[in-house]
């Protein structure tokens, strides 16, 4: 098994799940347990001041809450860019990883550059992930800070799939039904 953690999973066009079609997940962790990551590009319409006022330290107060995926979707992930990457829980890569749940947004803010928060979180039992991969449901891509933070979340899915270049290029400008293509 080769891990995942730290790449981008690009939803694939079979993948027709209704809480991963055309998202583009973190992999936070990827270990022979299992899986856990963060959808990236699924703002909810709710702002961090509106759901978790008490994380207007570390995220924007008028920032979007995210939809992280379909596990355990009253449980808030924060992920972050820290200065030092040893005051994350888990690094996903490079400076970027999550906040650990017994930290105290005050205590970590100074060391934290940015922030995004996520309720919920897409998890993968042990060879779930790996099962998923090998039928080719997911397209990998290395993960990059600013697709963490991107500025227009709604558009990642196209932005990787265009920045990996050649037959996704294509796939990315694919509507989203292309029966009424």
């Amino acid at each position: 098994m080769e891990s995942a953690r730290g790449q981008l999973l690009i939803a694939g066009p079979a993948l027709l799940d209704p809480n991963f079609w055309r998202t583009v997940v973190l992999v936070v962790e990827h270990t022979a347990e299992g899986a856990l990551g963060v959808v990236l590009n699924r703002p909810s319409e709710t702002s961090v001041l509106d759901a978790v006022s008490q994380l207007e330290q570390l995220v924007e107060p008028d920032d979007p809450v995210f939809i992280g995926g379909p596990v355990q979707p009253s449980a808030v992930i924060v992920v972050a860019e820290f200065e030092d990457p040893g005051d994350a829980a888990l690094v996903a890569f490079d400076d970027v990883g999550v906040l650990g749940t017994g930290s105290s947004p005050d205590e970590v803010a100074a060391g934290v550059r940015r922030a995004r928060a996520f309720v919920g979180h897409a998890g993968w039992g042990p060879g779930q992930l790996d099962g998923e991969l090998e039928r080719g449901d997911w397209i990998v891509e290395s993960a990059r800070r600013e697709d963490a933070f991107a500025a227009d979340p709604k558009e990642l899915w196209g932005a990787v799939l265009t920045r990996k270049g050649g037959s996704f290029a294509l796939l990315a400008r694919m509507p989203p039904d292309p029966s009424v293509n």
